[in-house]
């Protein structure tokens, strides 16, 4: 089986599938933690080199308060639980925003960039055009794209899943996903099996990455 070196996760539906099960929407949170460390456990287990959980965006944070505390807390408690394994761990977000946790600072520099460990990556705070921010404002034509992003330590795509039955990147690292095979599974996050990931694998088994050439 083609393993992708790099899968990215986008888990959606948690405060769909609260509102499924009768609970208020900043419930739903607290589930999307065990699928979590279920798809990670997999997905080392296959051999995928790296991978990026979207944990929650700038946008997010306009929620209500208790959904912004509740998604927060999952995934300090996300990162801090897979820190335990044997990986590298990087977060990236804006740290100058007031919604970034403190807890999760320590993780903002990455250990050790040449290290064979897998490569764990979270998106918290983070922002599409904050990522890009530094290629806006410079004018020099023919500085590194690639190395002025906030996301620079984090490599290309090959593989995005997305949970909730949309079929869209929400911003999702512009440049590590624009070759990026995109699969999108219709059942919502807290309900992840392993077989999503299996079917998303089938499915890449057929996609022709020729990135361009």
């Amino acid at each position: 089986m083609k393993i992708p070196s790099h899968i990215g996760i986008i888990p959606d539906g948690n405060r769909r599938w609260a509102l499924n099960h009768n609970k208020e929407k900043f419930e739903g949170y607290e589930f999307g933690i065990n699928p979590g460390l279920r798809a990670f456990n997999l997905l080392r287990k296959l051999g995928v080199k790296e991978m990026t959980f979207y944990g929650f965006t700038a946008d997010n944070c306009k929620r209500e308060k208790n959904q912004r505390i509740a998604f927060s807390k999952a995934c300090v408690e996300a990162v801090n639980l897979i820190a335990k394994e044997n990986v590298e761990i990087l977060v990236v977000g804006n740290q100058n925003s007031k919604m970034f946790p403190e807890e999760l600072i320590k993780y903002t520099k990455r250990n050790s960039a040449n290290s064979e460990r897998t490569k764990v990556n979270f998106l918290i705070n983070y922002s599409w055009d904050w990522d890009i921010q530094k290629i806006r404002e410079n004018k020099n034509m023919y500085f590194n794209i690639y190395k002025s992003l906030h996301s620079s330590d984090i490599s290309r795509i090959d593989l995005i899943i997305r949970w909730g039955g949309m079929q869209r990147l929400s911003g999702f690292l512009p440049v590590q996903s624009v070759y990026s095979d995109i699969f999108s599974c219709k059942s919502l996050w807290p309900d992840f099996e392993e077989q999503d990931i299996l079917s998303a694998l089938d499915w890449y088994q057929y996609q022709d990455a020729t990135l361009g050439g």
